[in-house]
């Protein structure tokens, strides 16, 4: 029996009692984690791991089953316990011919991470730790992360598709804490995507770690925010966090569905300034949030969700789109074959406008320049947010001024979004890993810098 037919029995199998919908996600995932504290290696991960998937989707729901048994017995015993979902016991006879699909873009990997040595992976490590050491004294902590994974997927459905992905992602995060009369402040730098070991020929691992140094060292001496309503310049190197959280959740098709969102039933209404246009993109090459098919094998994709401040639509997953009888945006998306897959964001931004950056920091008298985002949480149904700023500037008479800590952003997402009046022809990303669910996938995001009129800063007097 070949691979091809294996997957068709598994189909029938899961079919066997009924159901609109079953596909089978077969995984293998080569992975490499180190963690270097102090100038010590203290972890490190190496290892192989593989299993496979399987779902059932019955009258909206979803029945799901997973095994790290690859074996004959073990797929088809999970398939059989899947069909049990289907109350009707009325055995799915369509024919199933699948079709291999071939992917929408190609995304090169130069130098496989599992052609490098653990020695030369670790020598990196030590390499940004030493360089943020020898940046001040007043350096006391350095931590350094590196991570890949190789992921081959496999993805064989009732609807005929069969498709195939080979995923590559890499990152390195350098993390420095600064002591000084009793005061702390910390820098975090990192860098990843779609990549092999060659990301660290176009991003320098001693650039990042001074980086991350400089930063936490500035911020020993930076004044404390005076807070309150103010303009705000968010600079392109500040990465998309903001609008990773104030929009980019909201619009995830189930959250939508399910009122859990601000933007539910909104589309074709005005959501942002006819300045802002929302996209997520996974055909993006390099970037974390790439990849050649979803975790359905649906095709990677360009989805314009908000076009000149008008919401166009959600990021669908097979089953949103047929709740909204709609057609999925390739954004279903698993952390593994443990996981159902769920709408999830890929490269998610906002695109580039038609202003110089300087223009737009020299249009303000005062106000906050905010060069790094740090964390923030966001209540979807609401839209309100808060987001900490990890450096931040004083914008005084069109001019980046003294750097300021302890600042906070607060706000509505869609009021935010509505007020911007200035967007500038840059574009900086951000990494990150998402969580939803408690799963976690591989994000990027993105914003050119833009100007708020107004905004809640919160610091040291509100």
């Amino acid at each position: 029996m070949t691979d091809n037919e294996f997957q068709m029995r598994l189909i029938r199998k899961t079919l066997s009692r009924g159901g609109e919908y079953a596909d089978i996600f077969t995984e293998q995932r080569e992975q490499t984690s180190l963690v270097l504290e102090d100038g010590k290696l203290e972890k490190v991960v190496t290892g192989t791991e593989k299993g496979a998937g399987v779902r059932l989707i019955y009258k909206g729901r979803t029945s799901y089953a997973f095994s790290n048994d690859l074996s004959e017995k073990a797929l088809l015993e999970a398939a059989s316990e899947t069909s049990k979902a289907a109350e009707e016991n009325s055995p799915d006879n369509r024919g199933i011919n699948l079709e291999v699909r071939r992917p929408s873009v190609n995304l090169d990997v130069k130098l496989l991470p599992g052609d490098v040595a653990l020695d030369r992976k670790i020598a990196l490590t030590r390499k940004a730790d030493e360089t943020s050491r020898k940046f001040d004294q007043r350096i006391k902590q350095v931590t350094v992360i590196y991570r890949d994974f190789m992921q081959k997927v496999r993805i064989a459905a009732s609807d005929g598709v069969l498709a195939e992905d080979d995923r590559v992602y890499t990152t390195a995060v350098v993390q420095v804490i600064a002591v000084q009369d009793g005061i702390i402040q910390s820098g975090t730098e990192q860098i990843g995507g779609f990549a092999g070991f060659e990301i660290f020929e176009d991003n320098d691992i001693e650039e990042l770690s001074l980086r991350a140094a400089r930063r936490a060292v500035m911020m020993l001496s930076a004044k404390k925010t005076r807070g309150g309503r103010m303009p705000v310049v968010i600079s392109s190197r500040a990465g998309g966090t903001m609008i990773h959280e104030a929009i980019g959740h909201g619009l995830e098709a189930d959250l939508a569905q399910q009122g859990l969102s601000v933007f539910s039933g909104k589309i074709g209404a005005r959501v942002a300034s006819p300045l802002i246009t929302v996209i997520d993109d996974s055909t993006l090459p390099g970037k974390r949030g790439s990849f050649r098919f979803d975790d359905e094998g649906t095709p990677s994709q360009r989805t314009v969700l908000v076009e000149n401040g008008i919401l166009r639509g959600y990021l669908y997953d097979k089953l949103s789109s047929v709740k909204d009888h709609a057609i999925s945006t390739g954004n279903g998306r698993r952390e593994s074959y443990r996981h159902r897959p769920i709408p999830r964001m890929t490269n998610t931004f906002i695109a580039k406008g038609s202003m110089s950056p300087d223009d737009i920091l020299s249009s303000l008298d005062n106000g906050i320049l905010v060069e790094k985002m740090g964390g923030g949480q966001v209540n979807t149904v609401t839209g309100d947010f808060v987001f900490d700023v990890q450096e931040g500037y004083l914008i005084e008479k069109g001019k980046k001024g003294e750097p300021v800590k302890g600042a906070t952003l607060t706000g509505n997402g869609p009021s935010v979004l509505e007020s911007i009046d200035m967007v500038a022809d840059d574009l900086g990303f951000s990494i990150g890993t998402c969580g939803k669910d408690a799963q976690g996938i591989p994000v990027s995001d993105a914003m050119p810098t833009v100007r708020i009129p107004e905004i809640v800063v919160g610091g040291a007097y509100d």
